[in-house]
């Protein structure tokens, strides 16, 4: 989970998040971000101004609004084109203003990643979490969901279904294999997760930025995440080099994100 750097459960370098491990960082070649953010964010790559995520796919994301099955203005998230078992409410296309009235923390290793019974996700298979509403709400629920994953062990499997497939999906295999897993064991709590706002949005691509608190001095962290709508769920879309965080930068405060508030 993207969180304030501190191990949960032990001191070792393996049980940190594999963006805060020394081997994920060199070899990424983020020593500069770990000079500013080395508590909170590493997996910013050379892409840190670039917030759209989609460098690393073969093909550009597709903009019109009218594929079948797209559930908008309706009900049936559109049932047709969604996972078996999977069925949403889309019909809510603003970006939010609050965060959903059933959100609450699912434990997640030794971290609580935000879920909602209305933005997703509705299924839970080992480490995939996923069908989630093809709403902005939805986009930010699967920002979280996705990438805290990565984390831990099972987190080939959600590369595999959670990944858009393409150069970037490949370059984070690679790097990813490099490092351990986070540990499971401690006492899960929110972690740094602290607020998120959308920057961009159609109902084929979102870019979602992520507020985390644990700076030094009680500050904030922010970094955005971009999804895109393939094969029926928001799918992660990482930067060419594997890159899963871009616009990493500290902030003052909360100006600006919606809070999550238990």
């Amino acid at each position: 989970m993207l969180n304030s750097g501190r191990a949960r459960g032990g001191s070792g370098e393996w049980e940190q998040p594999f963006w805060q491990q020394r081997g994920w960082i060199l070899s990424a070649g983020f020593l500069g971000v770990l000079v500013v953010l080395a508590a909170l964010f590493a997996v910013t790559g050379n892409g840190a101004e670039q917030s759209t995520g989609a460098s690393g796919d073969p093909s550009p994301a597709p903009t019109s609004t009218s594929d079948s099955g797209s559930g908008s203005g309706s009900g049936d998230g559109g049932s047709k084109d969604r996972p078996a078992g999977c069925r949403t409410d889309d019909s809510v296309q603003a970006k939010p203003t609050k965060a959903p009235r059933d959100f609450h923390w699912k434990a997640n290793g030794t971290g609580l990643v935000p879920v909602s019974r209305t933005a997703g996700p509705l299924k839970y298979d080992g480490p995939v979490w996923s069908c989630f509403a093809r709403t902005p709400m939805g986009a930010v629920m699967a920002a979280h969901s996705i990438t805290d994953h990565l984390s831990y062990d099972g987190w080939l499997e959600v590369v595999d279904r959670q990944v858009v497939p393409g150069a970037g999906r490949d370059a984070l295999i690679k790097t990813r294999t490099q490092s351990g897993d986070k540990s499971t064991t401690g006492s899960p709590d929110a972690g740094g997760y602290t607020g998120f706002t959308v920057l961009t949005y159609n109902r084929s691509q979102a870019t979602v930025m992520v507020l985390v608190s644990g700076m030094g001095g009680g500050g904030y962290g922010s970094a955005s995440v971009t999804v895109r709508w393939q094969d029926g769920d928001w799918k992660l879309v990482p930067e060419a080099d594997g890159t899963i965080y871009g616009g990493v930068s500290q902030v003052s405060g909360t100006d600006g994100f919606v809070t999550w508030e238990a």
